[in-house]
C-alpha cells in the first residue's frame, strides 16, 4: 500500500464512511490512476475531464456511475492532498430523473404469488409491506420484530440511521408462519451459513426467476417493490409521511421513501393503514411449490391460520419480539413475558 492510498484510507475511515463506500472510493481513485499510468496526485482537472470523456463516450457508463467517479476523486483532491476543486473547470455530471416504472396490485399480487421458496417469499413480503430496502430487509433480527407496537426497527438503515417502520397485521402472521417452520437464530432470514444473511444478490436472483414465472412484461426488482408499498399508500389515502401503527409522538416513524422522519403523533383515522391487506392475506395461505421438497413442517403449517391462543393476545404486554428459537409453551408464544 502506497503512502498516498493509506491517507486516503484513513481520511475514509475518520469520517466513518461505510465499509463498502470505503471500497467504491479507493477502486475509482485506482482505476483512474491506471487508465493514465501516473500517480493521483499527478493529475489535475485537464486528465479528469479527460476520463468523464473516457466513461461516457467508450465506457458507456450511467450519470450514477460517474458521479460516484467524480465524488471518490473530489474527496481525495480536497481531504487527502489538500487541493482546491474546481467545480467550474471540473462540472457535477447531471443524473437524469426518471420516475420508476409501477407496478399496480394485481401485478404485485401475481408477482409475489410466483415466488416458490419460503424464505424468499417472505424477505419480498416484507420488502412490499414495509418499503424496506432489499439490503436493510435481509439484514433484520427475530428481534426486530415488535409485534406489541406493531413496528420493525430497521438497524443499521441507509446512512446509519436506524428507524421504525409499519408491521401490518398480515404481514405478521406471515412472518409468525415463516418463523414456526425454519426456527432462525441470529438472523430473520440466514443465509448458507446460519450465522450470515441471506444475500442481496440472492433474493434479486429470486426476484428474477419469479417475474419470468410470473409472466409480467415490466421489470420487477426488489426495489419496484419499495416503490410500490409507496404508492399504494397513496391510492390508500395515507397520508404520505406516516406509516402505520401506535407509536409515542416522540419515536421517529418514517413512512414514503426518500422521504424525511414524520416526528409528530399519528391521526386516529390513519392507524392501522396498509398496501393492499387481501394482497398479503392471500399470500399467506398460498401453498408455496417450493415447499414439495422441504420438511414436513412446511408442508403442514403453510396453510394453518394461528389463532390469537396459540401466540397469545397483544394485551399480554412484554417485550414484543418473534419468539425465541427454544421450544416454548403455547401461551408463552405471544411474545409476552410476565
Amino acid at each position: 500500500m502506497t503512502s498516498l492510498r493509506r491517507r486516503m484510507t484513513e481520511d475514509l475511515q475518520v469520517r466513518n464512511f461505510a465499509p463498502c463506500t470505503q471500497h467504491s472510493d479507493l477502486y475509482e481513485v485506482s482505476r483512474f490512476a491506471r487508465h493514465f499510468g501516473k500517480s493521483p496526485d499527478l493529475l489535475g482537472p485537464a486528465e479528469i475531464r479527460a476520463d468523464c470523456r473516457y466513461l461516457i463516450q467508450h465506457k458507456h457508463l450511467s450519470a450514477g456511475s460517474i458521479t460516484v467517479a467524480l465524488a471518490a476523486i473530489r474527496l481525495l483532491d480536497k481531504a487527502t492532498l489538500k487541493r482546491e476543486w474546481n467545480e467550474d473547470a471540473i462540472p457535477t455530471h447531471r443524473t437524469p430523473s426518471k420516475p420508476p416504472v409501477g407496478l399496480s396490485q394485481q401485478e404485485v399480487r401475481q408477482f409475489l404469488g410466483a415466488v416458490q421458496n419460503l424464505k424468499h417469499r417472505a424477505i419480498l413480503t416484507t420488502c412490499y409491506a414495509t418499503g424496506l430496502r432489499v439490503s436493510e430487509a435481509v439484514h433484520l433480527k427475530p428481534t426486530a420484530i415488535d409485534s406489541q407496537r406493531m413496528v420493525i426497527r430497521v438497524e443499521p438503515g441507509k446512512g446509519r440511521k436506524d428507524r421504525y417502520v409499519m408491521l401490518a397485521t398480515r404481514l405478521l402472521e406471515l412472518l409468525r408462519d415463516y418463523w414456526r417452520q425454519t426456527h432462525p437464530r441470529v438472523w430473520l432470514f440466514p443465509g448458507a451459513q446460519p450465522d450470515q444473511p441471506t444475500s442481496r444478490l440472492t433474493v434479486e436472483w429470486a426476484c428474477r426467476e419469479a417475474r419470468e414465472r410470473s409472466g409480467l412484461t415490466k421489470p420487477v426488482t426488489p426495489h419496484s417493490l419499495r416503490h410500490a408499498f409507496a404508492v399504494h399508500l397513496l391510492e390508500s389515502g395515507t397520508d404520505p409521511r406516516i406509516k402505520s401503527g401506535d407509536k409515542p409522538a416522540h419515536h421517529p416513524v418514517t413512512a414514503r421513501p426518500q422521504q424525511s422522519a414524520y416526528h409528530g403523533p399519528i391521526p386516529a383515522h390513519r392507524h392501522h393503514q396498509e398496501p393492499a391487506p387481501d394482497l398479503i392475506r392471500g399470500l399467506r395461505h398460498h401453498q408455496p411449490a417450493g415447499c414439495a421438497g422441504q420438511s414436513a413442517s412446511c408442508t403442514a403449517g403453510s396453510r394453518t391460520r394461528l389463532s390469537d391462543a396459540a401466540y397469545g393476545r397483544r394485551e399480554a404486554g412484554g417485550g414484543g419480539h418473534l419468539p425465541p428459537p427454544q421450544p416454548a409453551p403455547a401461551k408463552a408464544l405471544g411474545y409476552a413475558h410476565k
